[in-house]
């Protein structure tokens, strides 16, 4: 069968206006802001905004300083430490008086007053150059101590021990007189200020009774002397001793 020109071009028609109706609809391009367009810009995953928020600065956060509840106290600077305390080195005593010798011939009045014997303890305190000692030892054959804060005077005493040989007899003592124990005596002799041998009493009543106490030239004031004498010195000096025996004859207090 054949068709006829103006069939085919009816047929043609048709098929052209099919296929205009099935053309696709023009869209003009979307204008973009930046590499990726804003509009269809995909909501982030949580495991994009995590890892933005790691790397963004913005999202970064310095550490937060623990509370003050939780704050260690601050530690504390150690203790300055004194410095450990170094004694002071006391001043040695001095001598209560200076130092005058006592006459040869007082010396040996003293130990006769006392009526000295080779079985007494003869105690001379404040012996100076210690002449009483030696000569105790040496005419009485006693044993005689010497005492002395002055370290020049225990020097010099010694040598006059060694030089009259009566080491085995005498011996001399660097010692402060008011704070010694005179128990052990039974002769005292003395060449002190009067304030002096007042201060000595608490020491002096401790002797055993029947002791004796002889003083040159000065007295002690509230207790009375059994025997007061004197004897005639060099240039005409008219020296005076003392004698006490224990227990010591305190005087009435008068008011």
């Amino acid at each position: 069968m054949t068709m006829s020109n103006k069939g085919m071009t009816w047929i043609w028609v048709v098929v052209c206006l099919g296929l205009v109706g099935c053309a696709p609809e023009k869209t003009e391009p979307q204008k973009t802001t930046g590499s990726k367009a804003s509009a269809t810009k995909p909501a982030d995953s949580t495991a994009d905004r995590t890892a933005a928020q790691q790397t963004s600065p913005a999202s970064s956060q310095e550490p937060k300083a623990p509370s003050s509840a939780t704050t260690p106290p601050p530690a504390q600077a150690p203790a300055a430490q004194n410095p450990p305390a170094v004694e002071e080195a006391q001043e040695p005593k001095r001598p209560d008086v200076i130092f005058v010798p006592t006459p040869q011939e007082v010396v040996d009045k003293m130990l006769e007053l006392a009526q000295v014997t080779k079985d007494d303890v003869v105690y001379d305190l404040g012996c100076g150059d210690g002449r009483i000692v030696v000569t105790a030892a040496k005419k009485f054959g006693c044993r005689a101590f010497g005492f002395d804060v002055d370290p020049e005077r225990i020097q010099e005493s010694k040598e006059n021990v060694e030089k009259n040989g009566v080491g085995n007899l005498a011996t001399i003592e660097q010692k402060d007189i008011f704070t010694l124990d005179l128990s052990k005596a039974n002769v005292i002799t003395l060449y002190l200020l009067p304030s002096l041998n007042v201060k000595l009493i608490p020491q002096l009543e401790k002797l055993k009774p029947g002791s004796r106490i002889v003083s040159h030239d000065f007295d002690m004031r509230g207790v009375t002397p059994d025997k007061v004498v004197t004897v005639d010195g060099d240039g005409g000096y008219e020296h005076t001793v003392y004698l006490w025996t224990t227990p010591l004859k305190k005087e009435a207090e008068t008011k």
